[in-house]
């Protein structure tokens, strides 16, 4: 009988520390949202797969302090909520337990089952969503401390890379956030990564696949690849800018990479910018602006509101502190009156 040959796991888990640094989300809604906007938080919580809760079921008697509660003992890091009123489709991103928060407003979104329903062949599959997608920030660099906030909150919802170490087969997928100066919105696209054979026809690329073509109505292989009908304008060759060579047992080809959208799509509206987690001192707001005179007395109204905090804390901490001392001072006469009773 011939030995079964295994494989050689090359891929190392990642530690616990490793697993703490991920940033992990919960992606919900807020309230009666309708049937499509429900349909767009699941396919939002495919974007964050896999470390997201994909199976999160709201209720609505449920409140967004339960929720923080239950982050800090999952080491849930952000929260993503959709909300809708009679108007507008509301997206806030918080950072928890401590904030900030933007608030955008959802102008349009497509679903992604509508964006494969415009592709001819549409291509997913399961596997692009076991590892996290790369991210791509497009003209964020400008001026404004709201585009510093918001450019370092999508950098921390998914985990950083390293290049150096990172394997080229972990790339699966892309989520692009393209500023546009002109409308000043947020055009939101999700792809998957794919590579191709290039440097050759379309022919061979059939070839060369693992879904071998139809060959019976051909007398000779070369009869396929020279057949001028099966020419067409897409049978050009890949530009040296849009090709990679490949690591590992391929190493020194060189494919060509093709991004596919998956869905879905939104265009989002930066409306306003808050210091704690849905609440807090608004550091920018798009429709309204402050005076010097209110900007001072919300500075004035949050150093109040720390200071309380602060003494709050260290009175918690001296209870604490009371607390401990007087259990090791109930122990101390526990173990005396043991001795004693020992000696006796």
């Amino acid at each position: 009988m011939a030995k079964r040959k295994r494989k050689t796991r090359t891929h190392i888990a990642p530690t616990e520390e490793e697993m703490d640094k991920i940033p992990k989300s919960f992606v919900m809604r807020s309230g009666i949202v309708g049937r499509s906007v429900t349909a767009l938080v699941r396919d939002v919580r495919r974007i964050f797969e896999p470390h997201t809760a994909s199976h999160l079921r709201e209720r609505r008697s449920n409140r967004l302090k339960d929720f923080v509660m239950v982050a800090g003992q999952l080491g849930v890091t952000h929260f993503v909520i959709f909300s809708r009123t009679e108007k507008n489709v509301n997206l806030r991103i918080c950072r928890v337990p401590r904030g900030p928060t933007l608030t955008f407003r959802v102008v349009e979104y497509a679903l992604a089952k509508d964006c494969l329903a415009l592709q001819r062949n549409p291509k997913t599959s399961d596997t692009e969503y076991r590892t996290s997608p790369l991210i791509v920030l497009n003209n964020f660099q400008q001026p404004g401390k709201e585009f510093k906030v918001m450019t370092a909150m999508l950098q921390n919802m998914f985990p950083s890379i390293d290049v150096q170490t990172m394997q080229l087969s972990q790339a699966k997928r892309v989520l692009l956030f393209n500023y546009n100066e002109d409308t000043q919105q947020i055009d939101v696209r999700h792809y998957s990564i794919g590579v191709k054979a290039t440097g050759v026809s379309k022919s061979i690329k059939r070839v060369v696949n693992t879904d071998l073509p139809n060959l019976g109505d051909f007398e000779d292989i070369s009869d396929y690849i020279l057949k001028e009908a099966i020419v067409s304008e897409s049978d050009v060759e890949d530009g040296p800018e849009s090709t990679v060579t490949l690591p590992d047992q391929r190493r020194n080809e060189q494919r060509a990479v093709r991004l596919c959208e998956i869905g879905p799509r939104m265009t989002l509206e930066l409306v306003k910018v808050e210091n704690g987690v849905c609440g807090g001192e608004v550091l920018y707001h798009r429709y309204v602006k402050k005076t010097k005179r209110e900007r001072k007395e919300n500075e004035e109204r949050a150093a109040k509101k720390a200071k309380i905090l602060k003494e709050k804390e260290e009175a918690r901490a001296l209870r604490e502190k009371e607390k401990e001392e007087e259990a090791s001072k109930e122990e101390e006469a526990s173990d005396e009156e043991e001795e004693e009773e020992e000696e006796a």
